[in-house]
């Protein structure tokens, strides 16, 4: 279910945790952005969910949605049921698709202390980050109701052979 504004009532209880989505079926919507900035983020939300329903796709948690951005292009990943629907927009998450997920309460001028932690952490455990994928939990509508503003944080990594030879290393010596 999602909330009248559509913001997602229930979202994966991820915080904290490293998450595997690998071989996940998604709805995988691009998206134009300029300088990591999204262009018309709400109108490309309300497609996704038009195609959602003209698809007849069963999302696995209603309103949750997955943000990517880049330099000129980005997209918006739902994650759903099933990829049995011929739509080029359907597809599975290459393998592996592993993420560090913390939940951060506030608003995307503080984020940035979530994301060095983040990324310190995945640094001192051998792990490589990668690309930085977020999602927004509540709007500025239903905030001031559900605890503050809240973002889904999603750092993806790749295992280091390099980085864990520095930390094995490190360790030695002390």
């Amino acid at each position: 279910m999602t909330f009248p504004c559509g913001c997602p009532e229930h979202f994966p209880d991820w915080d904290g945790k490293d998450v595997d989505l690998g071989g996940q079926p998604v709805l995988d919507f691009p998206m134009r952005t300029f300088l990591h900035m999204p262009t018309g983020y709400e109108v490309y939300l309300g497609r996704v969910r038009k195609l959602l329903t003209d698809l007849e796709l069963t999302a696995q948690y209603p309103g949750f949605f997955i943000s990517q951005t880049g330099w000129m292009t980005g997209r918006i990943i739902s994650l759903i049921e099933s990829n049995d629907s011929p739509s080029r927009h359907v597809s599975r998450l290459e393998r592996p698709f592993q993420m560090r997920v913390a939940l951060h309460k506030g608003t995307m001028g503080t984020i940035k202390n979530t994301v060095k932690a983040m990324q310190a952490e995945l640094l001192d455990s051998g792990r490589m980050p990668k690309d930085l994928l977020l999602s927004y939990l509540t709007c500025p509508n239903c905030a001031e109701q559900r605890g503050g503003d809240m973002i889904l944080v999603m750092r993806r990594w790749e295992t280091s052979e390099r980085l864990q030879k520095r930390i094995d290393a490190r360790n030695q010596t002390k």
